[in-house]
Formats: structure tokens, C-alpha cells, sequence
């Protein structure tokens, strides 16, 4: 058995790494220099899973790993792409003409950007040169799409002088471009919390992110200090490399679910259901009249979690912040078996890591991301994390599964200009 490993965010200054490999993939590829480059987070969602589609509350954090993006301008309406994944594969598209679903793979996530944008009525944005290098694991629940989405918007933002980068107000016009994208060029359905966090996270700080619609940019997010050194914690991502995808129909199979609950519900979303529950005298009961209501047991279900999940983020951020670092862990299991047993999204790698995590004394283990697959979180005492990662590769081999990877989730800032 060989030792798990861990990946660590890029420093720069290293070949193929940060900025400079961006710029250099760049310059071979095209034979000229770029404009600039831009990066953004992946992200990892401490708690709230599946509730931004449903306008409820979710928590993440923003990755120190970052894809970053060097890209030039054109004078014509085309578009040329490459990654550091496949560097002798060039991508070409017109953007004249584009239309939803006209590009596939993975360019289809910063063309889309381009094309949400131009659909957006931002009629300059004109073709470009891109290159991309990343250290966001793909396939892993880690967002590693809108890290893509995101570098990508803030860049053409940039480059052709949008106006939109600078603000709270902008950006979000940047993480609908960015939502856009994925759910309608890639085909991918998300709910725009992984853009949120990407475009808005802060150091030290989890994102509440409250997606009410309702809400103004200025009222829908508030930045909650998350100090895991402060409380000799760490916070501990093992991607179990089981496939993490969001374009094979179940993501959607349980937003429709959801929507069609709200409507049988008579509420234009189970957020209003989670807060006439939460204020009720007796929640437990109040909660159990609402899924009597519904029609069959795998709505009731999906409702159950949702509904429970929203209720679980304030609880969370009201824990850590006084210190409760077993109750947080609590709320984290309660989180993974709600997904386990009422959405089921998880997946036997996703259970047997978080079972581990939590016998080799995790104060709580979920997973994070859509499921399916990706990656589990586990709130660990401060200098555990890698021998506990080190046991879940222990027993992957043993069962047959894919030999896992690990990195350690630090609070980090959101999409940025870097050159």
C-alpha cells in the first residue's frame, strides 16, 4: 500500500505551476505573450448541501488551490483555448453564431462564459487566446467547474472593460455569466453557490451564503470568521477519486423533486417551509405535518433533508463561533447521514471514508460538493489530518476502490487579477 497523497496548492515560481505556467503554456502555444492572468478557487461547502437551488443557506469556504487563466484579446470574434491537461490539443470557436450547447468538453465552461456574457448584452466581449493550468482537482466535488467559470469571467470582465470586477454588485453579474455557462453551454445544473464562493469567499472567512431570491447582492452574503488554527483544528478533504459528476440526470431528478414539492406545498420554495418550521413551537411536529402533505415517501424524503439541512447552517456557525467544536462535529454527521439516507447522493466510498474519518476520531465527517462521488470533509484535531487520510487509503485498498487523495482546506480569497 502506498502512501496517500496529498495536494498542495501551487506557490508559483515553479514550472507549470501558478501564473507562470499559465504564461508559459501561453507563449508556447501562441508564440506571444498574454495580457494577464487571472485565477479563482475551487471551493469546499462546510454545510448547506443542496440548498442553494432550493433559496435556502449554505457555508463555503474558498480553496487555496486555484485554476489560473492567461488570455489575450482578438480583433475577430474567435475564440482559442488550451489546458495544461492536454497542451498539444488546441480548442477553436466563433463565438458569432454560438448557441447554447454548441461547444463540448471542457471548453465549454470559458466559452460559455463569453457567450453568457454577450447574451447578457455585453456585446464587446470578442474572441481571445486562453491558456489554463490548475491545481483544483477535477472530478472531485472541490468546484473545480466554476474555478474555471470564474477566472474566466473576472478575465474577460478585464479585458474588455466591463466595469463588473470591482464590486460585490458586479461580480454577481459575473456569477450568473458564470452559472449560465455551466447550466446551459455545459449542461451541468448548479445552483450557483460554488460561483458565489469563488467570486466572493474571503482569508479566514466562511461565506453565509443565503439564496433567497428576494435578497439584493448586499443582503445575501455575510462573511463568518472560520479560525481553524484559533480552535487547534484542521479541516481535512479526502477526495475519494470515485467520479464526480453533475450532467448524468440525478442532480436535476432531485431539483425537479424539489420543485414540484414546493408547489404541491403551495410556496414558491421549501425555504419558506424551512422558516415556518424553525419558528414553530414544537418544529419536530410542524415539520412532520408538512411531509404528511406530500404525495410519496422519496418527496418526503428529499424534503425532510432539505428543510433539516438549511436549519443545520446557522446552527453550525452558531457552534464554532462559542467554541463547540462537538456540537459542530455533530451537525457534520447529522449533514452526511441526512445526504446518505433522505437525498441519497452519497456513495460507498463517500460513506466508508466518512465512517472511518469519524472511528479514528474526527469530531464530524460529511461529504461536500453534489455527491455521487468527490470528496468527504472531516473537522480533525490539528496535526491528525494526514494519518487519518493515511487510514482511509488504508482501507480503500483493502475494499477495492480507487486509491484516494487528500489536501488541507484553509479559509482563501476569491477570484483575482495575478499579473
Amino acid at each position: 500500500m502506498s502512501q496517500v497523497r496529498f495536494m498542495e496548492a501551487w506557490s508559483g515560481g515553479e514550472t507549470g505551476q501558478g501564473p507562470e505556467g499559465a504564461v508559459s503554456l501561453f507563449s508556447r502555444v501562441y508564440g506571444q505573450e498574454p495580457a494577464g492572468v487571472w485565477s479563482a478557487p475551487g471551493r469546499v461547502n462546510l454545510i448547506g448541501e443542496h440548498t442553494d437551488y432550493n433559496a435556502g443557506l449554505c457555508l463555503p469556504i474558498a480553496l487555496p488551490h486555484r485554476t489560473f487563466v492567461a488570455l489575450k484579446p482578438r480583433q475577430d470574434h474567435r475564440v482559442r483555448l488550451v489546458s495544461s491537461m492536454a497542451p498539444d490539443d488546441q480548442v477553436r470557436v466563433d463565438l458569432d453564431g454560438l448557441q447554447a450547447r454548441g461547444v463540448t468538453g471542457w471548453a465549454s465552461y470559458p466559452v460559455g462564459v463569453a457567450w453568457a456574457l454577450r447574451q447578457a448584452g455585453y456585446d464587446q466581449v470578442g474572441g481571445f487566446d486562453m491558456a489554463l493550468a490548475s491545481c483544483v482537482p477535477v472530478g472531485s466535488g472541490l468546484s473545480s467547474s466554476a474555478a474555471m467559470t470564474c477566472s474566466t469571467a473576472l478575465a474577460l470582465d478585464d479585458l474588455f472593460g466591463l466595469g463588473l470586477g470591482g464590486s460585490d454588485q458586479g461580480r454577481v453579474t459575473l456569477i450568473d455569466a458564470a452559472v449560465r455557462a455551466e447550466n446551459d453551454m455545459a449542461g451541468a445544473s448548479t445552483g450557483g453557490m460554488d460561483q458565489s464562493a469563488s467570486m466572493r469567499c474571503q482569508a479566514g472567512k466562511a461565506l453565509r451564503l443565503d439564496c433567497r431570491p428576494e435578497l439584493s447582492a448586499m443582503e445575501n452574503v455575510t462573511q463568518v470568521p472560520f479560525d481553524l488554527e484559533a480552535r487547534g483544528l484542521e479541516l481535512l478533504v479526502v477526495d475519494t477519486q470515485a467520479q464526480h459528476q453533475l450532467n448524468d440526470g440525478q442532480y436535476e431528478q432531485r431539483r425537479t423533486t424539489c420543485d414540484e414539492a414546493a408547489r404541491i406545498l403551495g410556496v414558491g420554495n421549501l425555504r419558506q417551509v424551512a422558516d415556518e418550521v424553525k419558528v414553530s413551537e414544537d418544529s419536530a411536529t410542524a415539520l412532520q405535518e408538512v411531509l404528511e402533505r406530500l404525495p410519496d415517501e422519496v418527496t418526503r424524503h428529499r424534503v425532510r433533508h432539505v428543510i433539516t439541512e438549511i436549519g443545520r447552517v446557522d446552527r453550525f456557525i452558531e457552534a464554532f463561533g462559542r467554541g463547540d467544536v462537538q456540537e459542530a462535529g455533530r451537525l457534520f454527521n447529522a449533514s452526511h447521514d441526512s445526504l446518505r439516507d433522505d437525498y441519497q447522493v452519497t456513495s460507498p466510498e463517500l460513506d466508508l471514508a466518512v465512517d472511518v474519518a469519524r472511528a479514528e476520531g474526527a469530531y464530524g465527517a460529511r461529504m461536500t460538493g453534489g455527491g455521487f462521488g468527490g470528496s468527504i470533509i472531516a473537522l480533525v484535531d490539528a496535526g491528525k489530518g494526514r494519518g487519518m487520510a493515511q487510514t482511509i487509503a488504508d482501507r480503500f485498498h483493502a475494499a477495492g476502490f480507487h486509491e484516494p487523495r487528500a489536501l488541507a482546506a484553509l479559509p482563501s480569497s476569491s477570484a483575482r487579477r495575478e499579473c
